[in-house]
C-alpha cells in the first residue's frame, strides 16, 4: 500500500502545471520561492534586472509532488537562492531531492521580506 500511495502522488505531477521561469534565460542565478514571498521576490528580481544583473525567478505553487520539470529547471542555473519565511524547508527539498546548488535566505520574524532584503541576498549570491 505504501508503494501504491506513493505512485498515486507521483502521478499527480502529470496534471499540475510546469514551472514557468521568468527573467533572464541566460542568468547565473535563479531565485526560487513559494507562498507569500512571491511579491517581494518578483519586485526584487525586476529591480536587479533593471540594474543589469542577470537573474531569473521561479515560484512553486505545488510542493508535493513538485512540477515534473523541476529538475530540468534547476539544472539550467549555476546558483539558486531560496528566500523563505521559515527555517529553509524548500531549500532542504531542493538540495536533497534535486542536488540543486541552492543557498537559503531565511527570515523568521513573523514579518514578510522587504524587497531590499532580497535584493541584498541576490547581490551577495552574485558576488
Amino acid at each position: 500500500m505504501v508503494k501504491t500511495r506513493a505512485k498515486k502522488i507521483e502521478n499527480i505531477a502529470a496534471t499540475i502545471p510546469e514551472l514557468a521561469v521568468t527573467g533572464d534565460a541566460d542568468a547565473e542565478l535563479l531565485v526560487a520561492g513559494w507562498g507569500g514571498t512571491f511579491g517581494s521576490i518578483t519586485t526584487a528580481v525586476e529591480r536587479m534586472r533593471r540594474k543589469g544583473k542577470k537573474v531569473a525567478q521561479v515560484h512553486f505553487r505545488h510542493l508535493n509532488p513538485m512540477p515534473k520539470n523541476t529538475a530540468a529547471v534547476l539544472k539550467q542555473f549555476k546558483k539558486v537562492l531560496v528566500p523563505e519565511l521559515n527555517a529553509g524547508q524548500l531549500l532542504w527539498l531542493l538540495r536533497a531531492k534535486y542536488l540543486a546548488p541552492a543557498e537559503g535566505l531565511n527570515k523568521i520574524q513573523g514579518r514578510p521580506f522587504l524587497v531590499s532584503e532580497i535584493e541584498a541576498g541576490i547581490e551577495k549570491a552574485l558576488s
